[in-house]
């Protein structure tokens, strides 16, 4: 379509109307993810311009929104603990090379085969160190270190909280943020035409201001103040273990969650559906520029996404224009954001952290699917108790190992007429993991009667496997009786 077009069609009206509501959404997340993180609020709205402007470019998903993503706010704000903020550009760069890299050999697809436990479990770690850490920032205190920690400390901080006024105008502050978002879907359309984050900030800003609560706010720094390109120096902690192995993560989650909200989206429209190896490639050159200038980790955005199809967008042109509203709002509104309390913030991520976790969605899996369903609480746990990095790897363990159990199904058969030799079929896989039970079975045969093993029937049978059997005729043809005689398949 040329672009004048364009711009007679009622492509670009809707279009414009779905930029104004996504932009509406995207701004009081990337300011609370960045606050969240550790970092200045305006490296949020960066990586929303990034995500918008450049990203919102690029083929791969027409109508899904990429910025900062709440999913990867424990992680950033442990790397920002760990290494320091001029670090995070390098971490960011890394991941969006290595997203490029992936996307050039043609691994998006292969994110699909990922066990959705596995992802679910790791969203729902997420969602919990989240909700546990915000809400030590709506009461205005600091957050321990660990997720265990965390959730441990909760009633201490509750009980602090009520005796303390500065602290009980903080949370409840927080605590009614979240109650505006939970109650705002119940209002009237023509009052949700406004996103519920940005009402519930605005609401909470009027609010802190009409009260004069004695509440934290954004400290805003400016924009172009903000832009810190990680020195030469900083790459030097590319041969820290502990360093490449955070690289890791931030790569498999971003990836995973983009390419997972790529499927969702999908499911929402009619149009183009997503390639995911260019999807992949768009979420690495956001990366790779994020990284340059210092920002935040992107991912594609379900809420964002999910807002930009409902608003009715037609086309990226509409994930476009919100980036360039997030880059007019910070160029000329930056001190706007120094009136945001940032209990209201915490209150937006502590309702992000809720929705990240999914309890309809385990119910239904425990009823049908009972060890995807552990996979997916054992995976939570994990980042909990442990780490990011470590809890995916654990669960990813976990669904390799669930796999190969069933995977590996074989059944022994076992014909006794009573005289002349004994006759044993085993079909199926014989893997390692069902040897105990393939040779408790053998092993039990009387060892004074010949004995005829077939194996014709087996689709696949490993080297333990086949090196135990031959042991086993071994020893079954040393009791004076004929030798085990073994039917190979052809």
């Amino acid at each position: 379509m040329k672009l004048s077009r364009y711009f007679e069609s009622s492509l670009f009206r809707q279009d414009f109307t779905a930029s104004l509501v996504v932009f509406l959404v995207a701004l009081p997340l990337c300011v609370g993810v960045a606050v969240a993180s550790g970092v200045p609020a305006e490296i949020g709205l960066i990586t929303g311009i990034v995500g918008g402007i450049v990203t919102g470019l690029l083929p791969g998903s027409s109508l899904q929104v990429s910025g900062p993503a709440a999913g990867l706010t424990v992680l950033v704000y442990e790397a920002v603990q760990e290494f320091g903020l001029p670090v995070l550009g390098v971490i960011v760069l890394a991941t969006g090379l290595l997203q490029l890299v992936m996307g050039a050999l043609r691994w998006g697809r292969w994110f699909r085969a990922i066990s959705v436990a596995v992802v679910e479990g790791m969203l729902a770690g997420i969602g919990l160190v989240l909700i546990a850490g915000q809400l030590y920032s709506m009461a205005g205190a600091k957050a321990p270190e660990t997720g265990i920690d965390k959730i441990t400390g909760l009633p201490e901080l509750l009980a602090d909280s009520v005796g303390s006024s500065g602290a009980r105008a903080s949370l409840l502050l927080g605590a009614g943020t979240i109650a505006v978002l939970v109650l705002w879907k119940h209002l009237p359309a023509k009052v949700r035409v406004v996103p519920g984050p940005l009402a519930a900030v605005a609401l909470a800003v009027a609010v802190s201001l009409g009260f004069s609560l004695p509440v934290a706010e954004v400290e805003v720094q400016g924009l172009v103040d903000s832009v810190q390109p990680p020195g030469l120096g900083e790459f030097g902690e590319l041969g820290s273990l502990a360093l490449l192995s955070t690289i890791l993560a931030f790569t498999l989650i971003a990836s995973a969650e983009s390419l997972f909200s790529a499927a969702a989206v999908d499911r929402l429209h009619d149009g183009p559906r997503t390639h995911y190896d260019k999807e992949l490639m768009a979420q690495g050159v956001g990366n790779t520029i994020c990284g340059i200038l210092g920002a935040l980790p992107m991912t594609a955005v379900i809420v964002r996404s999910a807002a930009n199809v409902q608003a009715g967008a037609r086309t990226k042109a509409s994930r476009v224009m919100h980036g360039v509203w997030l880059l007019l709002f910070a160029a000329l509104l930056p001190a706007a954001l120094g009136i945001i309390p940032i209990p209201a913030l915490a209150g937006v991520l502590v309702h992000a952290g809720f929705k990240l976790i999914p309890l309809q969605g385990l119910r239904t899996l425990w009823r049908e699917h009972r060890s995807e369903a552990v996979i997916l609480v054992v995976t939570a746990l994990a980042i909990v108790a442990i780490n990011m990095f470590e809890g995916v790897l654990i669960g990813l363990a976990l669904a390799v190992a669930k796999t190969a159990w069933e995977a590996s199904h074989v059944r022994l058969e076992i014909i006794d007429k009573g005289a002349g030799p004994v006759q044993a079929h085993l079909t199926g896989n014989a893997t390692f993991l069902r040897l105990p039970k393939i040779l408790d079975s053998l092993e039990s045969l009387p060892q004074d009667r010949p004995v005829e093993l077939d194996l014709s029937q087996v689709h696949h049978l490993d080297h333990a496997c086949r090196t135990a059997l031959e042991n086993w005729a071994e020893r079954h043809s040393d009791t004076d009786t004929e030798p085990v005689k073994v039917t190979a398949r052809a």
